[in-house]
């Protein structure tokens, strides 16, 4: 699989979100950035599981992490709600499962079998670079194959 590629599509699928007025914009990058800026969209870590079938078929889950500045931190709250819903303009659930694609397509845009965003965890405050934010992580499945 493009697992650089993969980064990419996730993070310009999570750029579609629609924060309400006054709440920013959301930043999304493929990597881990070396500074946040607020509110960040980032994939973050990730791990592989080789030939899951007889035809070679990889499982990669990639761990995305949100974080925003705790400049008023009922506020940052209030956004990373937002973000981490399970629908709505908002959701990043909502946005990066749209690039699913229609069934039986590709997901993607073809770099990709299927994927799926299976869990939040963390809702807490983390350290980046020796700032602490308030955020939270979405752990994303990736099914494919080399193409």
């Amino acid at each position: 699989m493009d697992i650089w590629g993969i980064r990419e599509g996730l993070a310009a699928a999570a750029k579609t979100v629609s924060l309400p007025t006054g709440k920013g914009s959301l930043t999304c990058t493929a990597w881990l950035p070396d500074q946040v800026t607020s509110p960040h969209f980032f994939i973050a870590e990730y791990t592989q599981d080789y030939d899951k079938t007889f035809g070679g078929l990889d499982v990669v889950e990639f761990t995305a992490r949100i974080l925003i500045a705790r400049g008023d931190e009922r506020s940052a709250q209030e956004v990373l709600d937002l973000l981490l819903r399970r629908g709505g303009p908002s959701s990043l659930k909502c946005a990066l499962e749209a690039a699913r694609g229609e069934p039986g397509e590709y997901a993607l845009g073809g770099l990709a079998d299927d994927f799926r965003v299976e869990r939040m965890q963390g809702n807490r405050l983390y350290e980046h670079a020796g700032v602490q934010y308030v955020g939270g992580e979405l752990i994303i499945r990736v099914f494919g194959s080399e193409k």
